[in-house]
């Protein structure tokens, strides 16, 4: 049986993306694994543990098929990788570098991440409590983190994105949680061996409640940052939702380029995803370096079905 392996074999043989087939090369070489392992490593990967609008779980096998993820220069060992609008975190999932920075300004997803990171069997055992009932349900949404303890806040969190209409996560002007009571049978409001994977793979990562540009206090040549921002909308009844009560318009999309422009010039490896809207294609052409790619992503969040379906959206990169 063969022994010795490069990152593009072990790519093609399992269908994974180059950084994290970099970090199972790693793990064969220091034989930790065997290569009759990596199929079990692989098929027992965490996923996300909510359900997010926008999230980019369906995009991974684009991102995986027109290499958009940064090249083999990108090395999981020694650059670190920063996510700082993580909502459901699908990316992070996809490439489990071992060095990673999340945050968000939605303080209550953070905190449910530093629960599972840090507490997941008590997380677990508050998640079985919660029943599937309609009032029920608008009892806990009517509740008020503010009164809450963070594990208390977490268990909320998972309950309500299980069970709430679409999965979907959206505030009101006053920050509070307004999505309806949804129509499951029966929704997995505790899936704890999942729960626990991303507890063991949220053991090293540092995750903060702060502003995006907070990376710019710690990014450095070689690092991969992934912006996924509040989309700009495609028309003025599109912006369907809001993860926090601030807005992100035009000066935001602006002062978010900027950031974007800067860490390119820092040497960091940089990929954004927006709306394909005018107003973004044009923020981001004409910048020497900066490559415009377009993907389609399946979106169910509009209240009409007829007016769901596949979309396009940029991905921008730098590399």
């Amino acid at each position: 049986m063969k022994t010795t392996f490069d990152i593009k074999e072990i790519q093609a043989k399992f269908d994974i993306n180059a950084i994290y087939a970099r970090t199972v090369l790693g793990l064969l070489e220091e034989r930790k694994i065997s290569i009759l392992e990596v199929e079990n490593l692989i098929k027992n990967k965490p996923k996300p543990f909510v359900k997010w609008v926008g999230g980019k779980r369906q995009l991974l096998k684009q991102f995986l098929l027109m290499n958009l993820y940064p090249p083999e220069k990108f090395n999981p060992k020694t650059g670190r990788y920063f996510e700082p609008f993580v909502g459901g975190g699908a990316v992070f999932f996809d490439l489990l570098p071992q060095k990673a920075y999340l945050s968000d300004l939605n303080s209550d997803l953070v905190k449910t991440y530093n629960v599972i990171k840090n507490d997941v069997e008590g997380l677990i055992k508050s998640l079985k409590k919660h029943k599937h009932d309609k009032e029920y349900f608008l009892k806990v949404r009517a509740q008020k983190s503010s009164q809450l303890t963070d594990l208390q806040i977490a268990s909320r969190f998972i309950f309500l994105n299980r069970t709430c209409f679409n999965g979907m996560y959206r505030v009101n002007s006053k920050g509070e949680f307004n999505v309806p009571f949804g129509k499951y049978t029966n929704p997995l409001i505790c899936d704890e061996d999942n729960l626990r994977k991303v507890s063991k793979a949220l053991a090293n990562v540092e995750i903060k409640h702060q502003d995006y540009k907070a990376v710019l206090k710690k990014a450095k040549e070689g690092d991969f940052l992934y912006f996924d921002p509040p989309y700009y909308p495609m028309s003025k009844t599109s912006s369907f939702t809001s993860y926090t009560a601030d807005a992100f318009l035009d000066k935001e999309q602006l002062e978010l380029r900027d950031t974007v422009v800067e860490l390119h010039k820092r040497g960091c490896f940089v990929m954004l995803s927006n709306s394909d809207a005018e107003f973004i294609n044009k923020i981001y052409s004409g910048i020497k370096g900066i490559r415009i790619n377009k993907v389609f992503a399946g979106r169910n969040i509009n209240s009409k079905a007829s007016q769901r379906g596949k979309i396009m959206e940029v991905l921008i990169t730098n590399y």
